[in-house]
């Protein structure tokens, strides 16, 4: 791949970056700091600044994490290495991708009829189907969060009543556990702790977490919500986890989540990586900084780290 001293020339800050390629902030920063997949330049405040080049390389190293690569083992690859393997992984899946999104449609489609229905029996059998005929990636982002979505939206407008809500998150609840227990993952995987911290109550967003982690071949234990520094930790602690998952999405603005994040990181295990995310963590992005947990703003993000090498626990 030849490139002109133009690609080379550092003019993009890392916002521009993220935007450009679909990686997160935090992604970026841990893909460079442990892999150091590129190298840009600072400006004289700092700032760090890519080149064109840096961003072509970034897009080929996220396609190729997105079809399921290892980070740590595409990273090392040259451009042109790298740029080959994608095409052969994306020449291998065809016209795949488009069909399997028609394919998962379908199935919220018929999902959202159930609800609407209130048939707990049809919705939980239409979404079994779905687990298995959906990888788990499809099923998560097209189908049960999109749905979660979709009756959260039916609710504010009135059309879906507080029955259906319940009905249908408990048959939920219920798929999402099947389908982390089906998943056979040896107990020699890298152990991720998921939970949501004390006063956190919104759990939907950690079971996807867990669900999406299982399917990645993480060893996942589920804490469910509303937990206290001190059990989250102990769990860490005994479990041996590399790292640990946290959503935030209700309350938005609890006054007591600053301290209690803090004193969670006081209690984890040295060495224990802390991933948040969820529609809360962007707005205390800053405290998150402040504690060196990775905000991921999206499930495609957090899949994204999860393709690293895990750190070793209490490393």
């Amino acid at each position: 791949m030849i490139q002109s001293a133009e690609t080379r020339v550092p003019r993009h800050p890392i916002r521009v970056v993220a935007d450009r390629t679909g990686l997160s902030l935090d992604v970026l920063r841990v893909w460079e700091r442990r892999y150091a997949v590129v190298a840009p330049e600072r400006a004289e405040d700092g700032q760090r600044l890519y080149s064109d080049a840096d961003v072509a390389r970034l897009r080929l190293l996220r396609r190729a994490t997105d079809a399921g690569r290892s980070i740590g083992r595409v990273a090392r690859l040259d451009d042109e290495a790298l740029a080959e393997l994608v095409r052969e992984d994306e020449a291998a899946r065809g016209v795949a991708p488009p069909a399997a999104s028609r394919e998962a449609h379908g199935h919220l489609d018929r999902a959202m009829a159930a609800v609407r229905e209130m048939d707990p029996a049809k919705l939980e059998a239409g979404l079994r189907r779905a687990v298995v005929a959906l990888s788990a990636a499809e099923f998560v982002d097209g189908v049960a969060a999109p749905l979660l979505a979709g009756i959260g939206q039916g609710w504010r407008e009135g059309k879906l009543g507080v029955a259906h809500e319940h009905a249908a998150s408990a048959v939920l609840r219920r798929v999402l556990g099947f389908m982390t227990e089906a998943a056979a993952v040896p107990g020699s995987a890298p152990g991720m702790v998921v939970a949501t911290p004390a006063g956190q109550v919104h759990e939907f967003g950690a079971l996807l977490a867990a669900a999406s982690a299982t399917a990645e071949g993480w060893r996942v234990t589920y804490l469910g919500a509303d937990l206290p520094a001190a059990e989250i930790a102990s769990a860490v602690r005994q479990r041996g986890a590399a790292r640990l998952a946290l959503s935030l999405v209700y309350p938005a603005d609890d006054p007591r989540l600053p301290e209690e994040l803090r004193s969670l990181r006081a209690a984890l295990p040295p060495g224990t990586e802390v991933v948040v995310g969820g529609a809360a963590a962007e707005r205390h992005r800053a405290l998150l900084e402040e504690i060196g947990a990775a905000c991921v703003p999206s499930l495609a993000d957090f899949r994204a780290l999860l393709h690293q090498s895990p750190p070793r626990a209490g490393s």
